[in-house]
């Protein structure tokens, strides 16, 4: 009882040192940004990149505001393009610094689901010890909410990618592969006293349908022990019940015989389980027979409850593009809590969710200042502006108009911004491509909205419209939807000016039956949902022609992201793209198409 005692004392001052040492960081956010700052310089200021702009700059003399202000003036804001040769270089073997002194063995790659293909970054020792860091900063906050019990069990959907060796022998993966295959992930369970009840072959057998399977059985198995249930995006976790709707009975099978489906044919991974799930259980799975009977009935509602029913929180990415997910795991969660996780990259880790009670709609995310050197560049919604001459409507051609870029010290409540990042692992004033809107602070760090990724946008011509914008219309259209008692399992959409005018197209994939008249109102609805200027104007004068709402057969999404998976992606880090122009993607959503309906709205 006293060493149960001493851990529990041990845990608590462990988690009050965490929250202390962020509080001191957040209190000093200015100056500890300049130390940031400073740190990475002496790091790596000779590196080949940095010598093009810093020359022979003497980083040591120079104090940090000094350096801070050479360093803004004279090294330019970069995108991936402009790193991609050296990045490159360092993938084909070359050793030299070039972007970094530190040691890159690995090489992270981006989800590819945004643009359509995967970036390099690097990843270093530095990137484990972050995330490290930030899951114990995290579960600290999250425990002083909802306590769990010491040594008890997280259902994880967690997934590893395959892993190979680029041409100079580095290792590239996805940067959770890394972080799982890391000695910082055994540590993280050490520290946190929170344990993932699937062993380390489940999480990398390179198949996402069978550990998925495993991942269902061992979380039933150790059903009165799992204090929480997580996955690295909303999507893996609404996936993995969507597919234990289908597969309940043959997980009971599994259980009752203490054996395990002949669909899972990896043998590293059916020894592991087999360990576990070692004796014959009747009595569990007749409980959770019983149990699902009634959820069928009920169409799954309350699902991880009455599975699961020490589980104190539902825990996930759930901003951005996973909000349309909220709907379906607020059905399977019933009263549980939903907890947004942490704002991070592949670049790097940037917030920390402070409030874990707060919705997911309202998360919002407070920078680490310790982790990257950050700023921030405003952005503002232009509004179009017309020249009929010619007869034509013009407008410039990108989505925000830019304002001068700003240290994290400088940035104001209600303004958006795109994310600047300088990392530890070789990235220089690199814009992030993600839109963000401070909401406040926290002592003298900023609170963080995640708006939407910046170049996600539909647009024909004057017409600007974001992820966030379309995730409203499709939230308006799908209310009608639901008062049909049906329902939408994924959607995605595609700006089409293959024929004049140009218009909009929505791809919804639904579960349930709806009469045609109703898909007709839920895209006239979604038409007239649209609030921006340009679309309006243009829809008015017919520049822009009707929407088009594409229903495409059940099973389509997921042809998606089998696509994407057997092109290198990872199951742990897809994100349904919003709005797509890839021609494979389009070509699966038009042949999946089974019906079509045109908005008769704007006469």
């Amino acid at each position: 009882m006293e060493q149960e005692t001493e851990i529990i004392n041990h845990k608590h001052k462990a988690e009050t040192e965490i929250i202390r040492w962020f509080e001191e960081v957040a209190e000093d956010a200015d100056l500890v940004q300049q130390q940031t700052l400073r740190q990475i310089l002496e790091l790596n200021h000779g590196v080949e990149y940095l010598k093009k702009w810093l020359r022979d700059i003497k980083v040591q003399e120079m104090d940090e505001n000094a350096l801070e202000t050479i360093y803004t003036s004279l090294v330019p804001l970069a995108s991936h393009a402009d790193l991609e040769p050296y990045i490159q270089r360092i993938a084909d073997g070359d050793t030299a610094p070039l972007l970094t002194q530190h040691s890159i063995t690995n090489l992270s790659l981006s989800s590819g689901t945004t643009e359509g293909r995967q970036k390099f970054v690097p990843f270093t020792s530095h990137s484990s010890q972050t995330t490290l860091q930030i899951f114990k900063l995290a579960a600290a906050y999250r425990s002083s909410i909802y306590p769990i019990k010491r040594g008890g069990k997280i259902l994880e959907f967690i997934y590893s990618s395959k892993q190979y060796k680029t041409k100079g022998g580095l290792i590239a993966g996805t940067a959770t592969t890394h972080y799982y295959a890391s000695e910082k992930f055994k540590i993280k369970q050490q520290e946190t006293k929170s344990f993932t009840c699937s062993p380390e072959e489940v999480i990398s057998s390179g198949d996402y349908k069978q550990s998925t399977y495993c991942h269902l059985l061992l979380g039933l198995h150790f059903s009165k022990e799992i204090e929480f249930i997580t996955s690295t995006f909303a999507y893996s976790m609404v996936q993995a019940f969507r597919s234990f709707e289908e597969l309940w009975k043959e997980l009971c099978h599994d259980l009752r015989e203490g054996s395990l489906s002949s669909r899972i044919n990896i043998i590293k991974m059916r020894k592991a389980v087999l360990e576990i799930i070692n004796l014959p259980n009747p009595e569990l799975a007749s409980r959770i027979e019983s149990i699902c009977e009634e959820l069928e009935r009920e169409d799954w509602f309350c699902l991880i409850p009455k599975l699961w029913p020490n589980a104190k929180y539902v825990y996930s990415i759930m901003t951005g593009s996973m909000q349309p997910y909220l709907t379906k795991l607020r059905h399977y969660a019933g009263k549980l809590p939903l907890v947004s996780a942490d704002y991070g990259s592949t670049e790097s880790w940037i917030g920390v969710n402070l409030d874990p009670s707060s919705p997911p709609e309202n998360a919002t995310f407070a920078v680490i200042p310790t982790f990257s050197y950050f700023e921030f560049l405003p952005l503002y919604r232009q509004k179009p502006h017309y020249n009929y001459q010619n007869g034509n409507i013009n407008s410039a051609n990108d989505d925000f108009i830019e304002g001068d870029v700003v240290p994290l010290s400088q940035v104001k409540i209600g303004q958006q911004y795109e994310i600047v990042l300088t990392t530890f692992t070789g990235l220089y004033r690199y814009r992030l491509g993600d839109v963000v809107e401070v909401a406040g602070f926290y002592k003298k760090t900023p609170k963080l909205n995640f708006i939407c990724r910046r170049k996600l946008i539909l647009t024909v011509n004057i017409d600007k419209n974001t992820e966030k914008d379309l995730q409203l219309v499709v939230e308006r259209g799908s209310q009608i939807l639901s008062k049909a008692r049906a329902d939408l399992v994924d959607f995605t959409s595609h700006a089409n000016i293959a024929k004049q005018p140009g218009h909009y197209v929505i791809y919804w994939e639904i579960k349930g039956e709806v009469e045609e008249k109703v898909l007709g109102e839920c895209c006239r609805e979604m038409d007239v949902s649209f609030v921006d200027h340009g679309y309006v104007v243009s829809r008015k004068t017919n520049s822009i022609g009707p929407l088009e709402l594409c229903i495409v057969e059940r099973g389509t999404f997921k042809k998606i992201l089998e696509y994407f998976i057997g092109n290198g992606a990872a199951m742990s880090q897809f994100k349904t793209p919003r709005c797509t122009s890839n021609q494979v993607l389009l070509k699966i959503l038009n042949v999946c198409t089974i019906k079509r309906f045109h908005s008769t709205a704007y006469g």
